[in-house]
């Protein structure tokens, strides 16, 4: 099996029973290792203190005084945000139930940072032995923002961390306005000749993906919801991409981010939904479930649709906690 994401550290985890990922020391450790945890030089006796108890012992519990004790107000925010974070872990019996939980329950102040982390995981164990780059590439957008460019019919998706890195001066063409002078020359469009070269790359997030004129990406993409859907919920559905939404009788909508949220709302309403809005969305798909019984019956059998749009400043944020809490699952909370 070629090897692949190695900075989800899922090499950090184990797994379970059940098939999910259970958290070690050495994950929590990798938590700590963080550039905004490592006390700087000037840091207190309590804040050096704490950092050296849970480098030696990362479960251990951690009284709210220890926190407090902090002088600094950055690090004391901090250092609160990661022990609760670290304790919905710990309390969890996998990573993918502590993901559920923090999403069913309105995310509780978890910042974006450690949810997209949690994705990036989830995603390499529910993507085990995926041999298909398409595939690969497209889940990158469940944990990492993407800058959308459109060039001769195609919408290029590339990593938003990456152009940010790498642009320099004002650009020439439509290509190089997503990309910049110096990443147009070093990222490549992913497709059937070079697809095999993502496998070394796998982790620098360098590689375009043509989500507009490509099938194999935008199947991809499918494959990527089918099995966060599958491995989170276990519940079989079948995704599609559409070219456009064209069903009179649609009853359920899911935004993939919030720009196709509110596009699909609008839609929803009745309202007139101008063509710079239209032109925003930038994937369509329609889901159907395998077991009509796990469905909430006001929908029955009849298809989900999955919308993702790009934002205004051309970036697209999908949020991959709308697959959890915005099917019409019967028994469950819904709603999109």
């Amino acid at each position: 099996m070629t090897e692949f994401w190695v900075s989800s550290g899922h090499h950090l985890t184990r797994r379970t029973e059940g098939g999910g990922l259970g958290v070690t020391d050495e994950l929590i450790l990798a938590y700590l290792a963080r550039p905004e945890l490592v006390p700087p030089e000037d840091a207190c006796d309590a804040e050096r203190r704490l950092y050296a108890d849970l480098r030696a012992e990362p479960r251990r519990a951690v009284p709210p005084e220890a926190v407090l004790a902090i002088a600094d107000a950055d690090a004391r925010e901090n250092w609160a945000v990661l022990l609760a974070f670290r304790d919905r872990l710990l309390a969890a019996r996998s990573i993918e139930a502590a993901y559920l939980d923090l999403v069913r329950g309105g995310l509780q102040g978890t910042p974006s940072l450690f949810l997209n982390q949690l994705v990036h995981l989830i995603l390499r164990n529910a993507l085990d032995g995926c041999d298909d780059p398409f595939v690969l590439r497209a889940a990158e957008l469940f944990f990492r923002a993407q800058r959308v460019s459109r060039l001769d019919g195609a919408v290029l998706l590339a990593d938003s961390e990456v152009i940010e890195a790498r642009e320099g001066s004002a650009p020439l063409s439509p290509l190089v306005t997503m990309l910049g002078k110096e990443a147009a020359n070093e990222l490549d469009i992913l497709n059937v000749e070079n697809a095999w070269s993502y496998w070394s790359r796998s982790d620098a997030f360098s590689m375009a993906l043509n989500l507009g004129s490509s099938s194999p990406s935008r199947a991809g993409l499918a494959r990527v919801i089918e099995a966060f859907i599958g491995h989170l919920l276990n519940l079989e559905v079948r995704v599609e991409p559409l070219e456009a939404l064209e069903d009179s009788d649609w009853r359920w909508f899911v935004g993939l981010d919030a720009e196709a949220t509110r596009i699909g709302n609008a839609l929803w309403r009745g309202e007139a939904v101008d063509e710079a809005d239209r032109a925003r969305v930038i994937a369509i798909f329609r889901l159907t479930f395998a077991d009509p019984q796990r469905v909430d019956p006001a929908v029955g059998d009849r298809p989900v649709y999955l919308l993702l749009a790009a934002s205004p400043a051309n970036l697209v944020t999908l949020k991959p906690q709308n697959l959890i809490v915005g099917l019409p699952l019967a028994g469950l909370p819904s709603g999109s």
